[in-house]
């Protein structure tokens, strides 16, 4: 019905994207997409919080995590890396703003209006 809401979180969703693409074919008010810049959620999370200062480039067609995890030397699997990189978040304070503000975007689309 007309007071259900649905809101969409995408990964990558810059300019020119895949992502932003199909998002544009969305024409529903009571949809809402959107999205942040990082190429994975991984980048969401502030370097810092994992001990590096920044998070690797990897060559456009080379699979990102596979990529990041080469770059970084590292010993594992995209799953057993992902559930480090988790493992250290313990507040939103971890994570980058981008990511915040489309979240709390979509909290304020989907929450019931107040009274």
């Amino acid at each position: 019905g007309d007071r259900r809401r649905l809101g969409i979180l995408l990964d990558h969703l810059i300019d020119g994207s895949k992502e932003s693409r199909i998002a544009a074919e969305i024409d529903d008010r009571n949809v809402m997409i959107t999205g942040h810049p990082f190429v994975d959620i991984w980048q969401a999370v502030k370097p810092s919080v994992i001990g590096i200062d920044h998070w690797p480039e990897v060559p456009k067609g080379q699979p990102w995590k596979e990529g990041v995890i080469d770059a970084l030397g590292i010993k594992a699997t995209p799953a057993s890396f992902w559930k480090h990189v988790l493992g250290k978040v313990t507040s939103w304070k971890d994570l980058e703003t981008p990511l915040l503000g489309a979240v709390e975007e979509l909290i304020d689309f989907v929450a019931p209006p107040e009274p």
